[in-house]
């Protein structure tokens, strides 16, 4: 009969497993998805696995699936891995509680108000604020929509939407922000995507001509979604000139931080998301720049009073003891949620605020070491601008699409692409902060390597042809 001790001894030795293949083949082996099933026993069954076969298989799973912490993982918003934070998820998940109620969840319900209280008084925000844990980059940034659509217009809580509200947001912002005004019943035609200038950037001016517009038009100018790290250039919105043109017109500011917002630590780099303390909300992803296991997002508003208005409801089934400022369900989109706020506080609490502070920059380091690697080899074209760690480049004439599904299909190495304007280019991002001078070096190498020896690749200028 199986029992925790016994399958956390099974974790021990598949953990080992994963860590040495990690070192041995950096990049996964890859799948073709057609041929996912035949490849690996994923079928569910009537009668049981014995469990030297189920061993077997879950080494199969883990060998086989993409290597996120790896020194040739490039690809995504995230990557690496913090020991202390994986520590405090795997706590998270012996423990199983659910964070609605200080009933359930106890100690961890401190745990998470001391974060959102630390991350306020990092950004400038004052007494009356608060947050909360959503699900991810996206909920925050839907749960700031709604909440600004409710600070515009109480009565369409209770009435539903019956007045004109617009959005905006710049042409570089993330994509969540077409599905939250849907979600909210703004609508996806009322929302307006600003111009950017030639970093990525949101042009106030440009905004200001929109809401403009609007306001002549009938509209109702409602909510601005600022940028602190776009998806693709990590760009950085002027938050202190959008915040003059919200203020002026009364409408509510929120800075989408998912992605770079974390420069809130770094003392060398804050000044990027300077007049964040103006804005109505700010979010940030620990699992993005912090290398927190997935997924620990933070939203935190200026004033405590708009998550109340909009996400409180009263369930006497649930809310039983200690008060409104314990039982976090009632700020919360969800009621049932896991704990995601344990791992970032074992994390945070082990090397403190200065080591934060650390992890930031160092990737701000490692992405200045790839941009002066490629400003100094005639190779390269470099696409992306300084304080990013989305370094941006084309290798010689070779198709980047191209490049990159090669390097991945081949198990080289793995990295994604992007587009900003009518450039495509290979986007490499050095969210790790686990990675050497060395480890940024050696991508480079790989990639030179590989295009020397591959001759299935087809230069960009031949492809235009």
């Amino acid at each position: 009969m199986s029992t925790i001790k016994n399958d956390l001894k099974l974790f021990n030795e598949l953990a080992e497993v994963l860590l040495n293949e990690e070192q041995q083949n950096p990049v996964a082996e890859r799948i073709e998805a057609n041929q996912l099933y035949e490849t690996i026993d994923l079928s569910l069954r009537d009668t049981a696995m014995v469990d030297d076969d189920f061993k077997s298989l879950l080494q199969d799973v883990l060998v086989s699936t993409p290597k996120t912490a790896t020194s040739l993982f490039f690809n995504q918003l995230f990557g690496g891995r913090q020991p202390k934070a994986v520590l405090g998820d795997l706590l998270a998940v012996l423990l199983n509680n659910s964070m609605y109620t200080y009933k359930v969840a106890g100690p961890q319900v401190g745990i998470e108000q001391e974060i959102i209280r630390k991350s306020c008084n990092l950004i400038g925000y004052g007494s009356n604020s608060n947050g909360t844990f959503p699900t991810g980059g996206s909920m925050s940034n839907y749960m700031a929509l709604v909440m600004g659509r409710d600070a515009k217009d109480p009565s369409c809580r209770f009435d539903g939407m019956r007045k004109p509200l617009i959005i905006y947001t710049s042409i570089e912002s993330h994509y969540s922000n077409a599905k939250n005004a849907s979600f909210a019943g703004i609508g996806r035609n009322n929302i307006r995507y600003i111009e950017v200038d030639s970093e990525g950037k949101m042009i106030p001016e440009k905004l200001e001509e929109q809401i403009k517009e609007d306001i002549k038009n009938g509209g109702i100018p409602t909510y601005v979604n600022a940028t602190a790290g776009t998806t693709v250039l990590g760009a950085f919105d002027p938050i202190d000139k959008i915040a003059d043109i919200t203020e002026k017109y009364d409408i509510w500011l929120h800075v989408d931080g998912a992605y770079c917002g974390s420069v809130m630590f770094s003392e060398k780099y804050k000044h990027l998301i300077k007049g964040v303390e103006r804005s109505n909300s700010f979010s940030y992803n620990a699992h993005k720049m912090l290398g927190t296991p997935l997924t620990c997002s933070i939203l935190l508003v200026n004033d405590k009073k708009h998550l109340h208005n909009s996400f409180s409801n009263d369930a006497s089934y649930l809310y039983q003891t200690d008060g409104d400022d314990f039982n976090l369900g009632k700020t919360s989109f969800q009621c049932g949620r896991r704990n995601d706020a344990l791992k970032f506080w074992t994390l945070w609490k082990s090397i403190g605020t200065n080591g934060l502070e650390q992890i930031v920059d160092k990737q701000l380091e490692l992405a200045k070491v790839a941009v002066d690697y490629i400003k100094n080899n005639p190779d390269y074209t470099l696409y992306s601008y300084d304080d990013s760690i989305s370094v941006c480049f084309n290798y010689k004439d070779v198709d980047p699409v191209a490049l990159c599904t090669a390097l991945y299909e081949n198990q080289e190495t793995v990295v994604g692409f992007g587009s900003f304007n009518e450039d495509t280019f290979v986007r490499f991002v050095t969210i790790n902060a686990t990675n050497s001078k060395n480890d940024i070096l050696n991508f480079f190498k790989v990639l030179e390597n590989f295009v020397a020896n591959t001759s299935v690749l087809k230069t960009t200028s031949a492809l235009n042809t």
